[in-house]
C-alpha cells in the first residue's frame, strides 16, 4: 500500500475513534423547572447514557447562574433532603434519567436571572473520559414536589461542603 493511501486511512480511523468517543456519552431531554420570582437557585433534569467505558460526570457550567453542582434528594418522612455530590459515576451502558422529585439532579446555583417558560440555555458537563459535553436546557413548567417556600428557604441556605 503507498504512504499516502496508508496515512489517509490511518487518519480516516483516529476520525472516527475520536468520533466515537466524543459519542459515548449522550445527553438527551434535557430540562430546567421555571423559577417562581426571586428565588436564587433552580433544577434542571436530563438524561445521561454513557455507551462507552466506564465514566464519571466531574463538573458543569453555565451561563444561567454561577455555578453547577450536581446533587442528589431523599424524603426522610415529610422532609426533602439534598445533598451535593463531588462527582457522579456513570458504568459502562448505564442510563441514568434524572427527575423532579426524586434522585439526582442538577443545581444552577446562584442564577443570573429568573428562569421563564419557554427559554432555553446552554448546559456543559465535564466527564473524566468523554470530555465537556454541551446541551441546551429548555425551561418548562413543572409542579414543585413540596410547598414553594420550603424549597426556596433550603436552596437559599445551601452551602457546599459546609453545615448549615
Amino acid at each position: 500500500m503507498s504512504k499516502i493511501l496508508w496515512r489517509a486511512c490511518l487518519l480516516c480511523l483516529l476520525s472516527v475513534m475520536g468520533t466515537a468517543q466524543a459519542q459515548s456519552v449522550v445527553i438527551n431531554k434535557a430540562v430546567a423547572r421555571a423559577t417562581v420570582g426571586k428565588m436564587p437557585n433552580g433544577a434542571a433534569f436530563l438524561q445521561i447514557e454513557n455507551k462507552g467505558p466506564d465514566d464519571v460526570l466531574l463538573s458543569g457550567s453555565s451561563p444561567a447562574s454561577s455555578r453547577i453542582e450536581i446533587h442528589t434528594m431523599t424524603m426522610e418522612g415529610d422532609v426533602m433532603k439534598m445533598r451535593a455530590l463531588d462527582q457522579l459515576e456513570l458504568k459502562a451502558g448505564q442510563r441514568l434519567e434524572m427527575k423532579p422529585g426524586a434522585g439526582i439532579h442538577i443545581m444552577l446555583m446562584g442564577l443570573k436571572k429568573p428562569l421563564a417558560v419557554g427559554d432555553k440555555f446552554p448546559l456543559t458537563l465535564n466527564f473524566r473520559q468523554a470530555g465537556k459535553i454541551e446541551t441546551t436546557v429548555d425551561v418548562v413548567d413543572m409542579k414543585m414536589p413540596m410547598k414553594k417556600g420550603e424549597m426556596h428557604e433550603h436552596h437559599g441556605q445551601h452551602h457546599k461542603g459546609n453545615s448549615d
